[in-house]
């Protein structure tokens, strides 16, 4: 498989976008920042977000949206940076709202009826006005929050959680009909699917057929970890895989299609489409601080923004 790197030396890349000018962006968690690459390959700071940038999507208006997770701490194990537990002074997660011609950030919401996002990870949007997101939650020593998803107008006006509890939520998606949606548990390799009956409504699997209202789509016969998500325009949803290194495709009814290995990074963490016939995969080897492309045998899904 060929790789073009198209970022390095970045403190854990997430939250691959392509932008509308065809360059590709994304955030270095580690570094709180939001790095662009143009289609001539030049390579700028879009913005600075502080604490831990995370998930990224564009949305209405021309804005870029940001889960932040309020910031990790941070080992190097030989070639690799790794994220781990809750940093001294972190004080919650956020939604983020970032002008990528001015690099202006806002926030856009830090809570929900009272409870604090915790650590915001990826998110997506409809074509509603709204997006879903998943927070991670953050880890101590012998400690793990649980995690929740949570719908919010991209205006600010509204937030509210939907589906509690989770656990380690981590990538999110929609099908192409927008009637299904996907959500990746990191620690336990599973994806879990909601029947949606309106923006922000689930359809909930009565208790105890489900723990959560949602359905066991696909959970990983081996040891691997689950990150983000991306879903191509036949219904597939293609996780990116940590531990296991690569992107594991699975199909609308919860079969596994294929594990397409990636070498030399076992942090693979994001996935986005774009391109001609949005058959590039952009994905990014968090460890190893790269944003790299490869050519994807299936067009991906065209998103709301």
């Amino acid at each position: 498989m060929h790789l073009k790197v198209m970022l390095d030396g970045l403190r854990f890349p997430e939250g691959p976008a392509v932008l509308p000018d065809g360059g590709i962006a994304c955030v270095e968690v580690g570094g709180g920042t939001i790095v662009a690459c143009d289609a001539a390959g030049g390579r700028r700071v879009l913005a600075e977000t502080g604490a831990g940038p995370n998930g990224m999507a564009l949305g209405p208006g021309g804005l870029c949206y940001v889960c932040n997770n309020g910031g990790l701490n941070w080992d190097r194990r030989g070639d690799w940076l790794l994220p781990h537990g809750t940093p001294a002074g972190y004080s919650g997660g956020s939604i983020q709202t970032v002008d990528l011609a001015t690099g202006h950030v806002e926030t856009l919401y830090d809570s929900c009826d009272g409870v604090r996002l915790k650590g915001p990870n990826d998110l997506v949007f409809d074509a509603h006005g709204g997006f879903w997101f998943t927070d991670h939650g953050k880890g101590r020593p012998r400690e793990l929050d649980r995690s929740a998803i949570y719908y919010a107008r991209a205006d600010g006006s509204a937030i509210r959680e939907v589906v509690f509890p989770v656990t380690t939520a981590n990538g999110i998606g929609l099908s192409p009909d927008g009637r299904t949606l996907y959500v990746a548990e990191t620690e336990t390799a599973r994806l879990w699917a909601w029947s949606l009956k309106g923006p922000g409504e689930i359809d909930p699997l009565p208790w105890p057929a489900s723990p959560n209202g949602g359905r066991l789509l696909h959970a990983a016969s081996e040891y691997m970890r689950f990150d983000s998500l991306a879903v191509e325009a036949n219904g597939n949803i293609c996780i990116a895989t940590i531990i296991k290194a690569g992107i594991t495709v699975v199909s609308p009814t919860g079969e596994l299609v294929e594990h397409v290995p990636i070498e030399g990074d076992p942090y693979v963490t994001n996935i986005c489409f774009g391109g001609a016939g949005l058959r590039t995969a952009y994905v990014t080897l968090s460890g190893t601080g790269r944003l790299v492309a490869l050519d994807w045998p299936r067009a991906g899904l065209e998103l709301a923004h």
